[in-house]
């Protein structure tokens, strides 16, 4: 029955009466643009590449905007004796120079531990740098030029410690100290030392593995404006804005409500936005609130890759113990972790390392033994796999020995060790940290990436080839991935969302994930238009905001989608649990009877437009707004005792790659590439598979050219592109297969049955580093096994060949 009086009320505010129910049947079905499982382009993928995209250096300046510069440290350890900046204030442009004694609140930007100062002290015993780099005082003038010109005019007088630059020195260190820079841990499985005394075949190696440069396109950047009663509003490219927050609300000594931190995107962060931004911000926020004028920091690119952290180096030692048939009895890995001068996320990256160092493999006995190191170099930090890509390429290279020792294909030593599959009757295997794998898929990829791409045929080609060709040699390997996905810090595996819908049927979206490039934005919001039916375009993406979603974490650990995509379902479902309560009562029908399909919702049987139903739910006072929330169940670690379930499920994968050196220069191609990836069911294929591409040529850079190189006096030479060598789009091999795995589906309950895809596909580029390997040891005619660092650049390639040669 229509209540007349409440029409005609509505209708003396102004808004018309609302569109009753039909009484024919609803029509044929619909779909609706966009929703989950759509091949979506990303949101902002066109404004991508026509440069409409807006990051913060594009975002007008307020008038007076004063532009910063940090001066750096020239020394890689030194106490500082004396500084002198007066001819630094006098200098023309100059607006402010601050340094510690500016700082009202605490001088710390670090992500845990509180040893990442923003200045160092100027007096006493703490007046120490510890890198080459590190910011002493910061400019703030009229212009970017002027600044930098001025902190030349600065006298500072150093007086050398002794410094330690690499690892061997990083150990010597520690070992006359007593100490690392954080304390070993160690994981257990079985008596491994005992099962290698008695091990069928023994063998020990090591292998040293590189660092890398996040080289994201867009450098680190914050601006700040000040406020109100001390307020600042900061606009940071990061990928943590609460960290961002609670870094400045500390450092000017007011409270986190007090600062809010915006982000609409970011050229990129791969790790490199986690913890290194809160440094900028609060040296942007620090001169707004001294000078009550907008503030600006950007780096340039030299200076970015000279102050900021990189991926960890770490040498891996190794003792394996395997039978006649490559299958392994136990390993014993000692994880050598260099950390750089502070500790920021090491402790956790070094973990990661440490719960990955099984990879794909069941492993009956093992202990992996992890030190984290000293250097007096810039802090490493996150990076894409967060310690993880480290400890796979050790046990990667322990089966690439496993199966030159015993002379069996190195894939059948792979298959013979991968965790068993659900049901296969051998029972779930465990983790070195006592978890139960028991998603395993991996034994049925492999099978299938196998076949797909001939792997058999083109082993005997390729074998023909090499005995045709003295010069040319080409190789073949094909490894797989499985990557845990959560936060191993539990309280991290949280998020929070943000839903409006208007009156019109229009609806926003807000959470803590931030884009970076991921497309993180563009599928949170295919959730959302998916919960309600309605059209994508009817969803407002927003940017990142400390102001409307409080407290969140990082926008890393692949976890993106999993946490802010469940966030946003639950906002949309209270609203929509709104809708049908509204419906239920208005219409007099059972809750099961009012259904929302494509841009419209049935009741009974009839149905109205989704808008409409919407727009008489705000005049019947319907609240239309709702918050979501979201932890991952069922997932907790006992550090103490190494044991636990740090991660809510698996990801995995697999890559075939081929290879050809040539043996008289080093120089080689990546051919081929096959990739089989599982991401559950998938929320957005063209986005999935852009991550699963970019990842494997991010690692493929990492383990084959990207190298970073300190001289003695601990200055980064490798300090820009000229440098600094990245992929380009002429190392993607001309034959590139991808194929999102058919059957996947996540047996957790996560968005929609999705998996993570942000950094597993990083690790399928070990599959180059084996094939290199493996090219290798056919220049060698089979003799040797080389010695093959990370990266395993042309000059590194060169050298194995010549020694393998060399060989008796």
């Amino acid at each position: 029955m229509i209540d007349e009086t409440r029409i005609q009320d509505r209708g003396a505010a102004g808004e018309p009466a609302p569109a009753e129910l039909g009484e024919q049947p609803p029509g044929e079905a619909r779909a609706i643009r966009g929703g989950v499982s759509a091949a979506l382009a990303h949101d902002s993928g066109a404004k991508h590449v026509s440069g409409a995209a807006r990051y913060i250096d594009d975002d007008p300046e307020l008038p007076g905007t004063l532009q910063i510069f940090i001066a750096m440290s020239e020394r890689a350890h030194a106490r500082i004796r004396s500084m002198d900046l007066d001819a630094v204030r006098a200098a023309p442009g100059v607006a402010a120079v601050l340094t510690v004694a500016d700082i009202p609140g605490q001088n710390d930007y670090s992500p845990v531990f509180g040893d990442d100062p923003i200045f160092p002290p100027l007096e006493g015993e703490g007046a120490v740098v510890q890198y080459v780099g590190q910011p002493i005082f910061a400019v703030a003038a009229e212009t970017l030029a002027l600044a930098r010109a001025a902190a030349k005019c600065a006298t500072i007088a150093y007086e050398d410690l002794p410094a330690a630059i690499d690892l061997d020195a990083a150990i010597a260190m520690a070992d006359e100290a007593g100490e690392d820079l954080l304390p070993p841990h160690e994981m257990r499985l079985g008596d491994a030392e005992a099962v290698l005394k008695t091990a069928h075949q023994r063998l020990r190696g090591r292998i040293e593995i590189g660092g890398q440069d996040h080289f994201y396109l867009e450098g680190q950047i914050a601006s700040a404006i000040p406020g109100e009663d001390g307020d600042v509003l900061v606009r940071s490219s990061t990928q943590h804005p609460s960290e961002v927050q609670h870094n400045v609300a500390k450092m000017l000594g007011i409270p986190d409500h007090a600062v809010t931190v915006e982000v609409r995107r970011m050229g990129g962060g791969f790790g490199g936005k986690e913890s290194q931004p809160a440094l900028f911000a609060a040296v942007a926020a620090l001169v707004a609130v001294k000078t009550g004028r907008p503030a600006k920091c950007r780096l340039d690119r030299d200076d970015d890759m000279v102050m900021t952290g990189k991926r960890h180096e770490v040498r891996i030692e190794y003792d394996l113990g395997f039978d006649a048939d490559g299958r392994i009895e136990a390993v014993d890995f000692a994880h050598f972790v260099r950390c750089g001068y502070s500790k920021d996320l090491s402790a956790a990256i070094a973990d990661r390392a440490m719960f990955h160092a099984d990879n794909a493999y069941a492993l009956p006995a093992a202990r992996i033994h992890s030190r984290r190191l000293k250097t007096h170099t810039v802090s490493n930090t996150a990076f894409r796999g967060f310690g993880g890509p480290q400890g796979m390429v050790g046990i990667e290279r322990a089966m690439d020995r496993i199966a030159f020792a015993t002379g069996i294909d190195p894939l059948d030593v792979r298959k013979r060790n991968v965790y068993p599959a659900p049901g296969s009757g051998t029972g779930p295997a465990s983790t070195p940290y006592h978890m139960p794998v028991t998603d395993s898929v991996i034994g049925e990829i492999l099978e299938e990436l196998e076949a797909s791409c001939a792997y058999r045929a083109r082993r005997e080609k390729i074998a023909a080839f090499n005995a045709a060709n003295p010069v040319l040699k080409k190789g073949l390997a094909l490894t797989p991935v499985k990557f845990g996905i959560s936060f191993t810090t539990s309280h991290l595996n949280q998020a929070g969302a943000l839903v409006h819908v208007y009156k019109d049927g229009s609806v926003t979206l807000n959470h803590g994930g931030t884009e970076m490039g991921q497309g993180l934005f563009t599928k949170v919001a295919q959730v959302v238009a998916e919960e309600f039916q309605i059209d994508i375009d009817q969803v407002k993406i927003t940017g990142t905001t400390t102001g409307k979603v409080p407290n969140t974490s990082a926008t890393a650990a692949s976890s993106g989608s999993d946490l802010n995509g469940m966030a946003a379902q639950a906002a949309a479902r209270t609203i929509k649990d709104r809708l049908i309560d509204y419906a239920v009562e208005r219409y007099h029908v059972p809750r099961d009877q009012v259904v929302f399909e494509a841009n419209r919702v049935r009741i009974g049987n009839a149905e109205k437009r989704f808008s409409d139903l919407v727009g008489e739910a705000y005049l019947a006072r319907i609240s239309l707004s709702s918050t979501g929330f979201y932890a991952t169940p069922g997932i907790s670690y006992d550090r103490d005792n190494a044991r636990g379930t740090p991660f809510y499920y698996f990801a995995y994968g697999a890559a075939c790659s081929e290879v050809v050196i040539d043996t008289l220069t080093g120089e080689y191609r990546l051919l081929r590439t096959d990739i089989l990836h599982d991401v559950g069911r998938s929320l957005n294929p063209a986005i999935d598979r852009g991550q699963i591409e970019g990842g494997f040529i991010q690692g493929m850079g990492w383990l084959t050219m990207e190298e970073l190189w300190w001289d003695e006096a601990g200055r980064l030479r490798t300090h820009a592109p000229s440098t600094y060598k990245i992929p380009t789009a002429n190392d993607r091999p001309d034959d590139f297969r991808l194929a999102i795995w058919e059957k996947g589906e996540n047996r957790s309950e996560t968005i929609y049955r999705s998996k993570a895809v942000g950094e597993p596909p990083f690790m399928l580029a070990i599959s180059v580093f084996s094939a290199l390997t493996d090219a290798i040891i056919a220049a060698g005619d089979g003799r040797a096994f080389p010695d093959l660092d990370v990266p395993a650049t042309p000059e590194r390639v060169l050298a194995a060949v010549d020694s393998v040669r060399g060989a008796a």
